[in-house]
């Protein structure tokens, strides 16, 4: 093949010497089968070309109810970037279940409203109860202060993947605001009905609990229960999956309903990461309203490593909420690669949401995918085949991706 190659090559110099001008590392690359292919098939080729990493999955994707989104990003001689978006069976009408990937949208939203308001994302808090299902906090040991704030919910949610301080931004905004601010923005294909940590029934997840921010011990804002009198629900196909589950000590034998589950489309969750990265590249509408210290708090603690991580310490290995490239390894991340990046997984589905980049070799490229796996259709029996099957596709799709972001002509 080589030797094709170099007398293809040769015949190319002859005819540039006579004044035809050819791009030689493209045309190289089309020789080899590796150029770049405009088409809405590229992430399936992609993956086609390692068989042997992809074929299970690819012999079946309706089963793995695999999406995948991809997005190459060009700058130009200004550095304004521009965006070029694949996609491979992305179909928001096609139900998964999105678990912690939706909690981006709450970290941005808990930002937004507190610039609403005129709150420091620093400044203490309490959370009250009224419900016998809610839970009350005035401590947070987990801070530097001692104090809950919304910056350490954040920061916990963006590290570690914390249920719990995503079910207190999910209760400082509230279910209607929530859904109907993120509505409003253009993000329609979205539906946030519950907590993550603290497992209540779908009425109770209507109600969220009062809460009040202090400056010493004077209260500056109070926030009393909120009930969402709406009635969200999913009405999409395929809400009723498996074949059974598991609830608390009994098997029972009726597939789950997704319809009063949480929702996010692949597309949403790609243009909130989108907004939260490139604000300037998104329509007003889509933008949320935020300073400056708000999009660096954001992306420091999205790309932060639980290593890195002070107040509280964490020990957990590098890809623990890194699925693409590194969720199949427990070794280190090279520093020059930076993950922004926010993950899901339960009930069979991994998900993972990332802006990728590379500083040395000038690779940056957004990336979004769900697979999902469940081989007995039984949810809850903790029987999932996420370390044999969706860890190692979504770090090989990433993998492959950047190797193809390696080669690929920049405009």
């Amino acid at each position: 093949m080589r030797k094709k190659i170099l007398n293809v090559i040769t015949k190319t110099l002859i005819l540039c010497s006579v004044g035809t001008f050819i791009n030689m590392g493209a045309f190289i690359k089309r020789v080899e089968g590796i150029e770049d292919k405009q088409n809405d098939n590229l992430i399936e080729e992609i993956l086609k070309r390692k068989s042997e990493l992809f074929g299970t999955v690819l012999s079946n994707p309706e089963k793995y109810e695999v999406q995948i989104l991809y997005t190459q990003i060009d700058r130009n001689s200004e550095n304004i970037p521009d965006f070029k978006t694949f996609k491979y069976r992305v179909d928001k009408n096609k139900y998964f279940y999105p678990a912690s990937s939706v909690k981006l949208s709450a970290c941005v939203l808990a930002l937004e409203k507190l610039n609403n308001l005129n709150i420091d994302k620093y400044t203490p808090l309490k959370i009250e109860k009224e419900r016998a299902s809610q839970k009350a906090v005035s401590k947070d040991y987990s801070s530097k202060s001692g104090l809950p704030t919304i910056a350490n919910y954040i920061k916990k949610v963006l590290v570690v993947s914390d249920n719990n301080s995503f079910d207190r931004l999910y209760e400082f905004l509230g279910q209607e605001y929530y859904n109907e601010t993120l509505w409003k923005k253009g993000y329609e294909d979205v539906k946030i009905i519950h907590r993550l940590g603290n497992s209540m029934n779908y009425e109770e997840n209507r109600y969220t609990n009062p809460i009040a921010f202090y400056q010493g011990n004077k209260k500056i804002y109070n926030q009393p229960m909120m009930c969402n009198k709406k009635v969200y629900t999913n009405n999409m196909k395929g809400l009723k999956k498996g074949k059974g589950y598991i609830r608390g000590k009994t098997f029972v034998k009726y597939p789950k309903d997704f319809s009063k589950s949480n929702y996010f489309s692949i597309e949403c969750l790609q243009n909130i990461l989108k907004a939260v990265m490139f604000p300037e590249a998104v329509s007003t509408q889509k933008r949320f309203n935020l300073k400056e210290d708000d999009y660096e708090f954001l992306k420091k603690h999205m790309c932060m490593l639980p290593r890195e991580c002070d107040n509280p310490k964490y020990n957990f290995k590098d890809s623990h909420v890194k699925y693409f490239m590194f969720g199949d390894t427990s070794k280190a991340i090279p520093k020059n690669i930076k993950i922004y990046n926010k993950i899901g997984c339960a009930y069979g589905y991994l998900i993972d949401n990332a802006y990728i980049c590379d500083e040395n070799k000038g690779i940056e490229f957004m990336l979004t995918s769900v697979i999902y796996t469940n081989a007995n259709g039984i949810f809850n029996d903790g029987k999932y085949e996420y370390y044999k099957i969706g860890m190692p596709f979504l770090a090989n799709l990433g993998r492959e991706i950047y190797k193809y972001e390696e080669n690929r002509r920049k405009i």
